[in-house]
C-alpha cells in the first residue's frame, strides 16, 4: 500500500505555505531581533507577529488550509487526526500561573482546554471526525512522529485518510531561559553548519498533511506532492541534551528508515538535515551524513530561515521537502556563508532533479528520527 500526501497547509515566520516557498527560494529569513517579554533580553527570533502567536488560532487555520489544498470539506467522518507539539499550551499555562499568583482565577475555570491533547480533540472537532485520535509528543522528532503514525493508520486500515501535523508556539518565557541556562541560545542569528554558529534561534509556526491511499487520490484525482516511502525512529538513552559520541544509534533510525522504504544510500537526491546550528547536533549530523552518504547528496535544510520550531520543525523540513520534490526546485540553506564541513550544500535556489529525498530530526532525550519520501510519476 503506497501512502500519499495530497494536502498541506504551513505556516511560519516567512508566512503560509505560497509567501513561504517564494521567500525560502528567494534566500530570506524570518528571524529578526525580538524582546517579547519585558524583563528578558532582546534576542533574535522567528515569529508570526509581534506578540507570541495565539497557538489555537494557528491550528485552525492549518487545519482550513490543509482541507482546502486537499480539495477537501468537512465533514470527514472517517478521517484520522495525528497532532502533535512538543510545547503544547506551555505558554498560556505560564500566563495561569502568573496570574494565579496575583490572585485571578478566573480562567482556572478553562484549565482543561490546555492539556497537551487537545490540539488533537479540536482538529478533530474541526473536520467532524470520528475516527481514531493521536497527540504525539517527543520533543524535536514530534513532527516527523506525528506523520509516521498516520502513516500506520492507514496501512492498518483504520481509516481512509488522515490529517497529521505538528503546531509550536515556543516563544515562552520559561523556554528562553531554559535554552539560555544550557548555553544553547543563539544571541545574533541562526547559522547552520557555518563556523559563525552559535546556537539555536526558536520560531514559530506549523505544518499539516492530508495523508491518503495512493488508490484514494486516484480515485478522487487529487493533486500528489509525494509519496511517503518509509519512517524510523530510535533513542540514544544517552544523554538529556547532547547527543552520542558514536552517533550509532541516530544512524540505526536512518538506516532502517532507507530499509524500511527499499531504499539504498545512493538513492537518496537530497537531505533535509535538522540543523539547530548548535555546535554539537551540527558537527553530529555532518558527520554522520559524510559517513552514509559518499556520494555526496545536496543538502539544504530551513532553521535559518524559520527559526527552530522544535516539535513542529520535522514537519516543515517534511513541508518544504515536498514542495521541492513537486516543483523539481531546491531552496537555498539560508544562514550559511562559511561552510565548516565538507557536505554538498545548496548555496543557491536551482532547479534539480529530485526523486528521492530524507528528512532528519532529533531531539533532546536523544531521540532520532527520519523520513523517506518520493515523486511519483
Amino acid at each position: 500500500m503506497q501512502v500519499v500526501i495530497t494536502g498541506l497547509g504551513l505556516r511560519c515566520g516567512l508566512g503560509d505555505r505560497l509567501q513561504a516557498w517564494e521567500r525560502l527560494q528567494r534566500g530570506e529569513t524570518a528571524i529578526q531581533l525580538r524582546q517579547p517579554f519585558a524583563d528578558l533580553p532582546v534576542l533574535p527570533m522567528a515569529m508570526l507577529g509581534k506578540a507570541p502567536v495565539d497557538l489555537e488560532l494557528l491550528r485552525q487555520k492549518l487545519v482550513a488550509a490543509t482541507l482546502a489544498d486537499a480539495n477537501l470539506t468537512t465533514p470527514l467522518e472517517n478521517c484520522g487526526v495525528v497532532i502533535g507539539s512538543s510545547r503544547g499550551f506551555q505558554g498560556q499555562w505560564e500566563r495561569l500561573r502568573c496570574k494565579y499568583r496575583q490572585g485571578d482565577l478566573a480562567d482556572l475555570e478553562h484549565w482543561l482546554a490546555y492539556l497537551p491533547h487537545q490540539l488533537a480533540i479540536a482538529s478533530a472537532q474541526q473536520i467532524g471526525s470520528t475516527g481514531p485520535m493521536l497527540a504525539p509528543m517527543g520533543a524535536c522528532t514530534t513532527g516527523l512522529w506525528a506523520i509516521a503514525q498516520g502513516f500506520e493508520l492507514l496501512q492498518r486500515g483504520d481509516c481512509t485518510q488522515v490529517l497529521a501535523g505538528a503546531v509550536e508556539s515556543p516563544i515562552t518565557p520559561l523556554s528562553i531561559t531554559g535554552f539560555q541556562k544550557m548555553g544553547a541560545l543563539a544571541t545574533t542569528g541562526c547559522f547552520p553548519f557555518d563556523h559563525r554558529r552559535e546556537g539555536l534561534v526558536l520560531g514559530e509556526g506549523g505544518a499539516m498533511f492530508l495523508l491518503e491511499t495512493l488508490e484514494s487520490a486516484q480515485q478522487r484525482d487529487a493533486k500528489i506532492y509525494g509519496a511517503i516511502l518509509g519512517w524510523s525512529f530510535t533513542c540514544d538513552a544517552h544523554h538529556m541534551n547532547a547527543p552520542q559520541g558514536d552517533h550509532q544509534a541516530a544512524m540505526k533510525a536512518i538506516a532502517q528508515c532507507l530499509e524500511r522504504s527499499s531504499l539504498a544510500p545512493k538513492d537518496i537526491d537530497h537531505i533535509h538535515p535538522h540543523g539547530t546550528s548548535t555546535q554539537l547536533n551540527d558537527q553530529a549530523e555532518a558527520a554522520m551524513i559524510q559517513q552514509l552518504f559518499p556520494h555526496r547528496p545536496l543538502v539544504a535544510g530551513s532553521k535559518g530561515a524559520t527559526g527552530h520550531t522544535l516539535g513542529a520543525s520535522g514537519a516543515l523540513g517534511v513541508a518544504f521537502s515536498l514542495l521541492m520534490l513537486r516543483e523539481q526546485r531546491l531552496s537555498p540553506s539560508v544562514g550559511l556563508a562559511q561552510p565548516e564541513f565538507d557536505l554538498n550544500f545548496v548555496r543557491q535556489t536551482q532547479d534539480h532533479p529530485l526523486h528521492n529525498v530524507l528528512c532528519l530530526s532529533f531531539g533532546f532525550g536523544g531521540q532520532n528520527g527520519a523520513i523517506a519520501l518520493q515523486k511519483l510519476g
